[in-house]
């Protein structure tokens, strides 16, 4: 049997979110991504950092759907995006923290035994989303 595994990474994430213009205006105006496609009649749109693709799906009734606990619910636990530096971390930080109808879980923090420092967040529609850094990354 052939050890190699049979994927490449990841070729996009897609996102069930309940009101698909908050989120799209988050990821794009929030964070600086690019809306890169759409489908109007779904309604879906699709946004990226240049190397990852998020497709944002709206759900059919947005007055009864059901949001994400992350104890119960099998599926995504949490979307998380790398940062360059320990400053963009902060950045990011500082930028997501004020965007309106976000939740900040905890502000940046070492991760465990460290070096890696991570923040937690829920954007406007509810997903939750981790920005960490790595210097072990960095340096590499």
């Amino acid at each position: 049997m052939n050890d190699e595994p049979l994927t490449a990474g990841v070729d996009h994430v897609g996102l069930s979110v309940p009101h698909l213009a908050r989120t799209r205006d988050f990821f794009i105006q929030c964070l600086g991504w690019k809306q890169v496609g759409e489908k109007p009649d779904y309604p879906a749109a699709f946004v990226s950092d240049g190397k990852l693709l998020v497709t944002l799906w709206q759900v059919a009734d947005t007055s009864a759907y059901t949001g994400f606990d992350r104890k119960t619910n099998v599926g995504l636990h949490h979307l998380a995006l790398r940062v360059a530096t320990e400053d963009k971390l902060d950045e990011v930080f500082g930028r997501v923290s004020k965007w309106p109808g976000v939740v900040v879980e905890f502000p940046p923090e070492q991760l465990g035994a460290g070096p890696k420092r991570h923040t937690m967040i829920r954007e406007p529609g509810g997903v939750r989303i981790e920005f960490d850094f790595d210097p072990r990354l960095a340096a590499g």
